[in-house]
């Protein structure tokens, strides 16, 4: 499988230690990667540089061309409808019909012509789901973009996103603090800390059945370990 992604010598600072010391990432067409590490460790910074938004020295830095990103806020125009929301930007004749099948995938095409305000948390990250697959990126970086909702609700969007994956198999990169959720959606779980990737993970566990697997737990209790997390014992 073709590298989207390949990234060799990557360091970041800003001023102090280096933030991403240099960091080697690859990260294949199609491959849902999630990343993990404690608060201050680099994620999101890592995934600012994927996305464009923060210049970093590499020796290499290939990243595709085609990148949306989904954040931890919906990040939605209030004086705007969803529908505008989402083809806020596309620059294409059928933007409209294409924001309409975005919006069906992400289970809110009944909300189209809503205003923000009136949507529900989970209703509001569909919307920006929506809005970063309209643009047919390559790859998807999804920076913590369920820990402000509820556990029902979240549950529900690791489902969507997931089914969204399997539509339309963009590579997707997610930053997130919760450790079930990287067992249950990626392929492969990296660490990152002290600015360097400490643990590799792949997950060879099917879908939907990873969460009460006896493998999902002894990966878990092997990344709480790694994160500094002692496990609670009956």
């Amino acid at each position: 499988m073709r590298a989207l992604v390949d990234i060799r010598g990557l360091t970041r600072s800003f001023g102090g230690p280096a933030i991403l010391d240099g960091i080697d990432l690859t990260i294949a067409a199609g491959e849902f990667v999630a990343l993990l590490g404690r608060s201050g460790s680099g994620k999101s910074t890592l995934l600012r540089v994927l996305a464009g938004l923060d210049d970093a020295p590499a020796r290499q830095l290939q990243l595709p061309q085609r990148r949306s990103v989904v954040f931890q806020e919906p990040r939605l125009m209030p004086w705007k409808t969803v529908t505008d929301n989402v083809t806020l930007g596309v620059k294409r004749r059928d933007a409209r019909s294409v924001a309409a099948q975005a919006l069906e995938d992400a289970g809110l095409s009944h909300r189209q012509n809503a205003w923000p305000l009136t949507l529900s948390g989970g209703e509001a990250q569909r919307a920006a789901l929506a809005r970063a697959l309209v643009r047919e990126p390559e790859i998807l970086l999804l920076d913590e973009p369920f820990a402000a909702l509820d556990a029902l609700t979240r549950l529900r969007m690791h489902g969507l996103v997931f089914d969204l994956w399997q539509k339309h198999r963009p590579a997707v990169l997610l930053v997130t603090h919760d450790i079930g959720e990287a067992i249950t959606l990626a392929d492969r779980i990296l660490v990152l800390d002290g600015g360097r990737f400490t643990k590799e993970i792949r997950v060879s566990l099917d879908h939907p059945r990873r969460r009460s697997s006896p493998e999902a737990a002894r990966i878990e209790a092997e990344l709480l370990t790694d994160l500094g997390v002692e496990p609670l014992h009956a």
